[in-house]
């Protein structure tokens, strides 16, 4: 409008005085932008010209970055006023914080030492004490916390860090008892009853705050995710949307978790596009990461993301077993397995998993590499409520109740599979077929045989279905296998199988209990090897077929 007057400037000076002065007026002040926390408001008139002194605004324009998450620009700011003549107070501090805020700890150290004692100084040498793994400095710095709100908390977010989310709950629901009005600590506990995996409650508390700010990224983002979590991918995003939508600063706050978010509600879509500039940025990026990676069975670049990653919560230490499995199966690297037994052991021996499922998955994980079955069943059917429909639950449950020799069950969980990539697995093939022997069932297994196209795994199968048949005392499966085996591969040990089969059908035949259909296909078989035996073998048969009046 400055540019495009629809009425002429000229008149009265006092008309033109009075104009300017409600003009005036009409500027808001600093103050007014940081009551409503509106940050990039109060950037902008401290830009051009707001603030008393010099120094006085540059405070405030690195306090207005960093509340906009600019901690680089803040920096900057505070790393001027530190270099001047008499710095600001609280200039050291502040500049630590900014240092910490940037992953730069190190030097968030030095410069707390050139601050005074302040509550602030106290915490944040709290959480540089924890970030840095120094346990002897965190134990310290918490004698020296007080029973304040800020310093509590402190104490709390340090809790959730270290994955101890009921005594974050604890604290935060004691600040609120005394402090109503502090609404955004529900959005605090709905995270830790998130990550506790108790969704529904988790959107109650969460429900408090959203009331009041329906607006709020942080707190859109967890209900999308409380969704995922009970709900779907499609629910989730569907909740999102409205974030999406927005070109406002609350969108742009949250706008790399966003994106971050919306890769694992879609399934992994975009993951390779949107993950990697985020690994360093949100610490759950590197983790979505490596389960893209498994997922899309390439174990070495997982191994390669996660390999130097020191795990600190349940769910890295999982991640990490789980990969190191991957690797050690996939490698035949025993020391890479017996790591993933150690990390799901940790896991799932410790106090505060112990009772969750996924404490009860790592220690079924355990045991499964351990080859100890029994004990495998035991920690799977404590939550096999649970996962009815899941494939993966149902595949490992499936191949536990086979090792452990009950294969009617084991039967069972095969059949509630319905991943095509599972059902087209080797391990899945031949632990079905081995079901199918064990109950009596070789046809099936036969079946599942001619279906695979040729290759060493269709040689394995063979085999397998020769030897277990051959054991369960299913004769002709037993010496189709052991026929084709020895047409792929001349070996004096197949004909011997073969020929020991074909007698057992013979055996069944004359004892009733086979139909005497097949005394000529099994002729047939036994001719298709150039050896002495064989014609003694079938005279033998064909002299009992003329006794009992069989055609042959």
């Amino acid at each position: 409008m400055l540019l495009s007057r629809s009425k002429p400037a000229a008149g009265s000076g006092q008309a033109l005085q009075n104009q300017q002065t409600q003009g005036r007026k009409q500027i808001p002040k600093v103050d007014d932008f940081l009551a409503t926390r509106d940050y990039t408001g109060a950037l902008t008139v401290l830009e051009f010209g707001g603030g008393k002194g010099n120094d006085e605004r540059e405070m405030w324009i690195g306090y207005c970055s960093f509340h906009l998450g600019d901690y680089k620009r803040a920096m900057q700011v505070y790393e001027g006023l530190s270099h001047s003549k008499n710095p600001p107070e609280d200039v050291s501090v502040n500049l630590a914080c900014c240092y910490f805020y940037l992953g730069m700890y190190p030097e968030a150290e030095r410069a707390l030492e050139k601050a005074g004692q302040s509550r602030l100084k106290t915490r944040l040498l709290f959480h540089l004490a924890h970030k840095m793994g120094d346990e002897k400095k965190l134990m310290e710095h918490h004698q020296e916390l007080e029973d304040i709100i800020e310093d509590q908390l402190s104490l709390a977010s340090i809790h959730y860090l270290r994955a101890h989310y009921q005594e974050a709950i604890d604290i935060y629901k004691r600040i609120l008892l005394d402090n109503r009005e502090y609404l955004a600590l529900n959005v605090y506990v709905a995270l830790c009853y998130y990550k506790l995996d108790y969704y529904d409650v988790s959107q109650e508390v969460l429900a408090v705050y959203l009331q009041q700010y329906p607006d709020s990224a942080i707190a859109i983002n967890l209900k999308a995710c409380n969704h995922f979590r009970l709900y779907n991918g499609k629910a989730a995003e569907t909740e999102i949307k409205s974030l999406m939508d927005q070109s406002s600063s609350s969108f742009s706050f949250g706008h790399d978790l966003i994106r971050h978010n919306l890769v694992v509600f879609r399934g992994g879509e975009g993951a390779l596009q949107v993950l990697p500039p985020l690994v360093d940025v949100i610490t759950e990026a590197r983790l979505n990461l490596v389960i893209y990676y498994l997922r899309q069975d390439d174990v070495r670049e997982a191994y390669e993301l996660i390999k130097d990653m020191e795990p600190a919560v349940p769910q890295e230490y999982i991640l990490k077993g789980v990969v190191n499995a991957a690797l050690g199966q996939e490698n035949g690297s025993r020391d890479h397995v017996k790591v993933a037994q150690q990390y799901f052991q940790l896991v799932g021996s410790s106090a505060s998993e112990c009772d969750t499922i996924p404490g009860r998955q790592c220690m079924a994980s355990c045991f499964f590499l351990l080859r100890q079955f029994d004990d495998v069943l035991l920690y799977l059917n404590s939550i096999k409520s649970y996962f009815f429909n899941d494939d993966n639950f149902n595949f490992n449950y499936a191949q536990a109740k086979a090792a452990s020799g009950n294969y009617k069950e084991a039967e069972e969980a095969f059949h509630l599979i319905q991943n095509e990539k599972i059902k087209s697995d080797y391990v899945y093939i031949s632990h079905l077929a081995r079901c199918y022997i064990m109950n009596k069932k070789g046809q099936l297994a036969w079946e599942l045989y001619l279906k695979m196209e040729t290759s060493s795994e269709s040689f394995n199968l063979l085999q397998l279905i020769a030897n277990d048949c051959y054991k369960m005392g299913q004769f002709w499966y037993a010496a189709k296998a052991f026929d084709m085996l020895e047409r792929l591969d001349p070996n004096p040990e197949y004909w011997e199988g073969k020929r020991g089969a074909c007698v057992g059908v013979f055996q069944q035949i004359v004892a009733g209990h086979q139909s005497k259909e097949y005394l000529k296909d099994m002729i047939q078989l036994l001719r298709n090897t150039a050896n002495s035996q064989v014609e003694h073998i079938i005279r033998v048969m064909k002299r009992w077929a003329k006794d009992n009046r069989i055609n042959i």
